[in-house]
C-alpha cells in the first residue's frame, strides 16, 4: 500500500517536475550508493559532469553547461538537504505555474537557468580565477531552480508563498533574500554565487518574456507532446480523492489480509471479466507512472473515479 501511495502521489504532479525530480533523485542515489565508493568513477563524475569553469578547458567538455545542474554531490546531510530543498522549491513555486501554463516552460527555465548560472559562472572565474566562489566544481540545482522562481516571480509579480515562521510573502521578496544570502556569505566559500546570480538573471529575462505574452521557452514543448490536454483541477481532486481511497482501503483491509493469511483467496471480479479490482488499480497506477494521467481511456479514468468513491 506505501508504494501505490508513492506511485499516486508520483502519477499526480505535474509532468515537468516529475521528469526533473526522477533524473535528480536517480542521480543522487547513484552517487551515494556506487559512486563515492569507486575512485574511478568519482573522479570521472568530478572532473567531468560537474561544472569545472576552467577556461579553455570548458570548450572541449561543454556539456558540463548542464550536466553540473544535475549534480547533488556533497556528503551526509549536507548533500541530502540540498537536493530535498531545491527539489522541495521547484515544486512549491513551479507546480501551480505548470499547471496554468504547461510544462514546457518549467523545463525550459530549468535548463536555461543551469546553462546561464554556468556561462556567468566561467566568466567570473576567468575574471577572478583565485575567488573560491567563481571557482569549480560547481554542482546542484539551486542555480537552475532560482531561474524558475525569478520567472515566476517577475511574470506574476504578486505572487505569494507561505513560509515557515516568517508566515505569507511575495515570491519576488523571497528571490531577494536568497540573493541578499548569496552577498552576505560571498566570502566564505562553499557556494557557487556565480551560478546563483546567473540562474536569477536568466530567471528575469524569461520572466520579462512572460510578462509580454511571450511563450519564453517555445522549444521545451517538444519535450511533452500532449500540449492541449493537460491535467484540470478536477482531475487533481481525482487524485486526491484516490488517495484517500487507498488510506481508506489499507485501514479497512486487516480483516482481509487475517484471513489471506488462513488461506483464503479473493475471487470476487471488479468487472464481470474475471479481473482483481486490486489489480485493475495497480494497472492503471502502472499506465499513469508511465505515460501520465492524460493517457489513460475513459473507462480508465471512470474506473478510477468510481473506485475512489467506494466506501
Amino acid at each position: 500500500m506505501q508504494v501505490n501511495r508513492i506511485r499516486l502521489w508520483y502519477a499526480s504532479q505535474p509532468r515537468a517536475f516529475r521528469v526533473l525530480l526522477a533524473i535528480n533523485v536517480v542521480l543522487y542515489l547513484a552517487w551515494n550508493l556506487v559512486g563515492v565508493y569507486i575512485g574511478g568513477v568519482r573522479s570521472f563524475v568530478i572532473d567531468h559532469v560537474a561544472l569545472n569553469p576552467d577556461w579553455p578547458g570548458i570548450l572541449f567538455e561543454p556539456w558540463q553547461l548542464l550536466t553540473y545542474a544535475f549534480l547533488h554531490l556533497s556528503p551526509g546531510l549536507g548533500g541530502l538537504l540540498h537536493i530535498l530543498f531545491n527539489m522541495a522549491w521547484m515544486l512549491w513555486v513551479g507546480g501551480d505555474y505548470e499547471v496554468k501554463y504547461g510544462p514546457g516552460r518549467i523545463l525550459g527555465a530549468y535548463l536555461l537557468g543551469a546553462i546561464g548560472g554556468a556561462l556567468l559562472t566561467v566568466a567570473l572565474h576567468a575574471l577572478f580565477p583565485s575567488f573560491g566562489p567563481f571557482g569549480g566544481p560547481v554542482h546542484g540545482a539551486s542555480g537552475a531552480v532560482l531561474a524558475l522562481m525569478t520567472m515566476v516571480a517577475v511574470h506574476q509579480p504578486h505572487e505569494r508563498i507561505g513560509l515557515m515562521f516568517i508566515g505569507v510573502v511575495r515570491l519576488i521578496h523571497v528571490v531577494i533574500g536568497f540573493l541578499v544570502l548569496d552577498v552576505l556569505f560571498l566570502s566564505s566559500g562553499g557556494t557557487s554565487v556565480s551560478a546563483h546570480l546567473g540562474g536569477v538573471l536568466t530567471g528575469y529575462l524569461l520572466g520579462k518574456r512572460a510578462l509580454e505574452g511571450k511563450h519564453p521557452t517555445p522549444w521545451a514543448d517538444a519535450f511533452f507532446p500532449s500540449r492541449s490536454s493537460f491535467r484540470s483541477r478536477s482531475d487533481q481532486g481525482m487524485l486526491q480523492r484516490m488517495e484517500a481511497w487507498l488510506a481508506d482501503r489499507n485501514a479497512g483491509n486487516t480483516e482481509n489480509a487475517a484471513a489471506d493469511n488462513r488461506g483464503s483467496i479473493r475471487t470476487q471480479p471488479s468487472d464481470g471479466k474475471g479481473l482483481d479490482p486490486e489489480a485493475e488499480i495497480d494497472r492503471i497506477l502502472d499506465k499513469i507512472s508511465a505515460h501520465g494521467y492524460d493517457a489513460l481511456t475513459e473507462e480508465e479514468k471512470r474506473r478510477l473515479v468510481d473506485t475512489s468513491g467506494d466506501a
